[in-house]
């Protein structure tokens, strides 16, 4: 069957080869010239009887009726009618028009009318060979449904599936509502290393390179927080990055290790400033790309609403919910006994708080649907936040989490050096090496009281399109070469 497939695809090039060929002795280019248009959604938009217009795109469908055919054109906003008859034409373009195939690229120009079904139709009077497609496209319905291709090939995706193209429009118009939101706040847009000396602002594993000019190792980084917090030193008050982080980790649905993390700043803020934050930024998002405040989130359809303001519940409070009220007076014996018989596997060597929070990522984290700050963080899991005023144990920070998952941690930023540096050295253990001298004595130099946020934008645009799987948001994911082991995917799409 494989032989029968690539031996038709080979007939299909060769047959396309052919016709490409018939057209370049009509006089046809087959690769033509810039054509002057106006986008299908316009013309759609701004529909007119007899208007004359120009339009380029695809060829999606062909219908051809002897003197006479009706085709389908796309071109990525919209897609439109086109109607080829013999009398409109010269004998050059009536016979051109025949060798075309499906996925050439054609400009037209002709007369707007309405056709008998009620089909808005370009009148063609001319039209210009723009590019030739010498492989064939999928079959529409049923020729990209394998999760490889469509994820390795995505212009093919992209070509043949208009939910793709509008899930990445989204993913578009969200970042520039983003940029609209903090720009009108009064926040400034900075760039920060991406390649950097020591990986630090999160714990993950880095991804490693060389930097032949400086003959010294680099790490791409997993983090920028530690360089905005140096500008906010240096005198910056409200700022924000848009960029790539990398970690080198695994991959599921709902990670990738080449990732978009929005990071926000606010000198003399904190957590409740960034929470401020969250529910302007969420309903902004969704007012200005949804229309609306609701979402339909996954294969179970479920509505999640983004209208604020938004749940708030301690961390202990949320863990009791749902491991019973006398959780914390348990032993540690018993807390382990009781989170593996709920299916979480627990180190034997883990105290009750590493029991807890394992617990939380397994169990607590995703019975919390709507929209929901979880608060009041055991202080080890958070170590460049100040603690709350009134329990040196716990953390002034709030994650943000919604249809189970962690979208964005807020934090009021540690900005005493002196508890920095012991923060930095308990995380560090034995490896000194890991503590951020530098920071360290740009914190030195002082640092306003401190409100910051960090936002998966992958995720967001999961959650504000409905999308359970991270590479159904990402244009080009990573992935296994093909034709290695291993290289089928074993995310399934979404």
């Amino acid at each position: 069957m494989a032989e029968e497939q690539s031996q038709s695809g080979n007939e299909y090039r060769e047959q396309r080869i052919a016709n490409l060929r018939k057209l370049e002795e009509l006089g046809f280019n087959p690769y033509g010239q810039a054509f002057e248009r106006t986008r299908l959604s316009e013309i759609r938009a701004d529909f007119a009887e007899d208007k004359t217009v120009r339009a380029a795109g695809r060829l999606m469908t062909v219908r051809r009726m002897g003197k006479a055919s009706f085709a389908t054109i796309s071109d990525g906003t919209a897609n439109f009618q086109i109607f080829i008859k013999k009398d409109l034409l010269s004998e050059q373009q009536f016979q051109g028009f025949s060798y075309l195939d499906l996925g050439d690229f054609v400009g037209v120009e002709g007369r707007l009318f309405t056709t008998r079904m009620g089909e808005p139709t370009i009148e063609v009077h001319a039209w210009n060979f723009l590019g030739k497609a010498i492989l064939q496209p999928p079959e529409k319905y049923h020729g990209l449904q394998d999760v490889e291709e469509r994820y390795r090939k995505r212009y093919l995706d992209l070509m043949m599936n208009p939910e793709s193209r509008d899930r990445f429009n989204k993913r578009s118009a969200i970042l520039a509502e983003i940029r609209n939101f903090l720009h009108a706040r009064g926040f400034t847009e900075v760039e920060t290393p991406m390649m950097q000396p020591q990986a630090g602002g999160a714990a993950a594993k880095p991804f490693y390179t060389h930097h032949n000019a400086l003959d010294t190792e680099m790490v791409m980084r997993i983090a920028p927080e530690l360089y905005l917090k140096r500008l906010i030193v240096g005198g910056f008050d409200k700022i924000f990055e848009l960029g790539k982080d990398f970690r080198n980790e695994g991959i599921d649905r709902t990670h990738n290790p080449e990732f978009t993390v929005l990071e926000v700043y606010e000198a003399y803020g904190d957590r409740t400033s960034m929470k401020a934050i969250i529910e302007g930024l969420l309903p902004h998002l969704c007012d200005r790309v949804l229309g609306r405040m609701t979402v339909e989130y996954g294969e179970a359809k479920e509505v999640l609403d983004f209208t604020p303001p938004y749940r708030e519940i301690a961390y202990r409070d949320a863990v009791k919910q749902v491991m019973g009220d006398d959780w914390f007076e348990l032993t540690v014996e018993q807390a382990r006994a009781k989170a593996e018989a709920q299916g979480v596997a627990i180190d034997p060597a883990w105290n009750h708080l590493l029991v807890t929070h394992e617990v939380y990522g397994k169990l607590v984290e995703k019975t919390l649907r709507q929209p929901t700050f979880v608060t009041r963080i055991p202080r080890q899991f958070v170590p460049l936040a100040k603690a709350c005023p009134d329990d040196p144990e716990l953390v002034d920070v709030f994650e943000f989490v919604v249809a189970g998952k962690e979208l964005c941690p807020g934090y009021t930023e540690q900005n005493d050096p002196l508890a920095q540096r012991k923060a930095f050295a308990d995380q560090a253990g034995d490896d000194p090496e890991k503590i951020d001298e530098d920071f360290i004595t740009a914190l030195e130099h002082g640092m306003p009281p401190t409100g910051g946020l960090g936002m998966g934008i992958d995720r967001l645009v999961m959650m504000l399109t409905g999308t359970e799987v991270i590479r159904d948001v990402i244009l080009f994911p990573q992935m296994k070469q093909a034709g290695k082991p291993g290289a089928q995917a074993s995310v399934p799409v979404s």
